[in-house]
């Protein structure tokens, strides 16, 4: 029986070798040699990871705080290099997203077929 383990470095190296994420790579080398998008870029790191900390502690976010962050989305959107950057990514998430998908069916395989046997 394969190291599981073994197998989980495997796909590390895969992803490390893999085209969407030496394509990611390149975008993000761009943005952070571009001193004006690597501020702008920060800036909305910034902006998303408050938003999201508030959501984790429960916290309401306010209309002006969506408003800034719906500003600063637009505006980084605008800029080529960011842009791209987000869509590369985007599409390693994509891939990571299916490689999940895949591993973790033998679990809904084991849970999903208890759903049937229930009915």
């Amino acid at each position: 029986m394969p190291n599981i383990y073994d197998s989980a470095y495997d796909l590390e190296k895969a992803i490390r070798e893999s085209e969407e994420f030496n394509n990611l790579k390149v975008a993000y080398e761009a943005v952070m040699n571009d001193a004006s998008a690597k501020q702008m870029f920060e800036n909305f790191r910034d902006t998303q990871m408050a938003l999201q900390e508030k959501q984790m502690q429960g916290q309401e976010i306010t209309e002006e705080e969506v408003e800034k962050a719906r500003q600063v989305v637009e505006l980084v959107q605008q800029h080529q290099d960011i842009s791209k950057l987000m869509e590369e990514e985007q599409r390693l998430n994509q891939v990571i997203n299916d490689v999940s998908r895949i591993i973790t069916k033998p679990l809904e395989e084991l849970y999903g077929g208890q759903e049937e046997v229930a009915e």
